[in-house]
């Protein structure tokens, strides 16, 4: 099986625009840790503020600098009023609605934002990148509104939160678990508010952050719910005493997309040796016509396509996910902010690199395989828990129990389970739509054509927090499977997993709430230890 990307370790990172990755923007999310400005990064930044400030002074029209924003742009302001207009780009955009994003999601932006700038072509002070950094060192985090961005000028409401923190304007900061007025948090932290000079505050709304932060966080735990689904089906299929054999290389050599390969391949690995998911050989062993006409098979020849299938569709979310990282990590290692300042040419360009184009649709995509990934979950639970199809396992998993017993049907086991898993399916289903092609003219007709990236990305977001439960409520359903069929004749990797589970989640023994047991579940897949006790000798 591949190496998970989740990381559980405290981020040490050097910013130089270049280099970071979705794994190093995963841990220092999720961890926290430090992060400096390299040397190459401070110089390359105080190239480009000398020629912000040489254009400034010789009076030439800069956007967002010595002019105003969006359709503004053609009105001119002096050289001496360049840097309250920073000021006034914070405070109208401070209109953020909806539920505050998560505190991952706010380090994980704030990090992006500082490479960007960390780049070098923005002409913003290294001291306003140190100070972003040093908010992120100490866990300052800005309560950021998640609604409000179309994703074309950037994140420009969303980002504009972190950039009137700086500033020590009116917004709300997370510090030491108690939410503070941006000033009285600086104060705290024995600093005072940071006086933006021109284009710093343009520099950190400017882009592509916040969407970028809902994105690799999210394309992080897909590599999980691949992981995940592949042990889910290999399990489901010693449930359902399957057919290993439709995971035998030979078929995937004919058909070599190259994540369907890896899929099936980590299916065979994880059934080799089991005593319940037999090659197409033993299962036609175990019966023969004997010169009869007709034969009752008691196994079927072919497993149902959710299971059969099962690495043409995770394969296609593994392959997905493979374009995906990289364009993130270009986009994360890019300046996404506008006007961009050329060093060596000693001048100004004005351009577009603040739209979303790519994260949006890399995000459309990945939520397109994620719902298909909980579709296919939620028909493999079908499978498992209806006594029509679970090859003489009890409906819905409840226990054997003797008729005579008192206890005897009054049980439903996993009928409520599966009721939860197929709403979280239609529910991920619905958000699987594009949002890309949803693009709305606005602001006075300048931004005429927008990316949506960050509605992309926090619906990606919600699929894969659905994903994670739809899994986690079928490998509790498994488990329970495997009880009632004899664990004991699974794989070696199965009953390894199936013991971490057991650890944290009871066998069913009667109806009870299990809420709790679906996210202990959720947790195992999410943090990467079920995956590693899958990896695991």
């Amino acid at each position: 099986m591949t190496a998970t990307l989740v990381e559980q370790r405290r981020a040490e990172l050097e910013l130089d625009g270049e280099s970071l990755t979705i794994r190093d923007v995963v841990a220092l999310a999720r961890n926290g840790g430090t992060v400096t400005l390299s040397p190459s990064a401070r110089r390359h930044i105080e190239e480009t503020r000398r020629v912000k400030l040489d254009l400034i002074a010789a009076e030439v029209p800069i956007y967002g600098v010595t002019t105003g924003f969006g359709d503004s742009a053609h009105r001119q302001i002096s050289p001496v009023k360049a840097p309250l207009l920073q000021l006034s780009v914070l405070r109208h955009l401070g209109n953020g609605t909806g539920p505050i994003a998560s505190p991952e999601v706010t380090r994980a932006t704030m990090l992006l934002r500082a490479n960007c700038l960390a780049k070098g072509n923005s002409g913003v002070r290294p001291e306003l990148v140190e100070r972003l950094l040093f908010l992120l060192e100490h866990d300052a985090l800005p309560q950021i509104p998640e609604r409000g961005s179309c994703g074309a000028s950037g994140d420009l409401v969303p980002l504009s939160y972190i950039g009137a923190t700086i500033a020590g304007e009116d917004v709300r900061v997370l510090l030491d678990g108690d939410v503070h007025h941006g000033r009285d948090a600086l104060a705290a932290l024995g600093v005072e508010p940071l006086e933006l000079e021109s284009k710093e505050a343009l520099g950190l709304v400017n882009g592509t952050s916040f969407m970028s932060a809902f994105a690799a966080l999210a394309a992080a735990d897909a590599h999980e719910l691949a992981a995940a689904a592949e042990l889910c089906t290999a399990m489901a299929s010693e449930a359902l005493l399957g057919n290993r054999g439709h995971f035998n290389a030979f078929l995937f050599e004919a058909k070599p997309h190259p994540g369907q390969v890896e899929s099936a391949r980590v299916i065979r690995e994880i059934l080799a040796e089991s005593q319940l998911a037999l090659d197409s050989e033993q299962i036609f062993a175990e019966e023969s016509l004997e010169g009869r006409h007709f034969l009752e098979l008691h196994r079927q020849v072919q497993d149902r396509y959710s299971i059969r299938c099962a690495p043409h569709v995770i394969g296609a979310l593994r392959d997905t996910l493979e374009w995906v990282d990289r364009w993130l990590e270009v986009e994360i290692n890019s300046s996404d902010d506008n006007p961009l300042f050329d060093a060596e040419g000693a001048r100004v360009q004005s351009g577009g690199n603040f739209y979303g184009g790519h994260v949006a649709q890399a995000m459309d995509a990945l939520k397109v395989v994620l719902g298909n990934l909980c579709d296919l979950v939620d028909r493999q639970l079908e499978l498992v828990v209806d006594e029509k199809f679970n090859a003489g396992l009890t409906p819905n998993l409840i226990p054997f129990f003797d008729p005579a017993d008192p206890q005897a049907g009054l049980h439903h086991g996993f009928k409520g389970m599966q009721l939860c898993s197929s709403a979280m399916t239609a529910e991920a289903l619905h958000l699987a739509a594009p949002a890309s092609i949803h693009s709305r003219s606005t602001e006075a007709h300048n931004q005429d054509k927008v990316s949506m990236g960050s509605i992309a990305a926090r619906d990606a977001r919600s699929i894969v927090d659905l994903a994670q439960n739809v899994l986690a409520i079928h490998l509790i359903a498994v488990c329970q499977a495997l009880d009632l069929r004899g664990v004991d004749r699974a794989s070696p990797t199965t009953r390894r997993v199936h013991e971490l589970v057991r650890r944290r989640i009871p066998f069913l023994d009667g109806d009870r709430r299990m809420d709790r047991d679906i996210g202990e579940a959720v947790e195992l897949i999410r943090s990467g230890e079920l995956h590693s006790a899958a990896l695991s000798a």
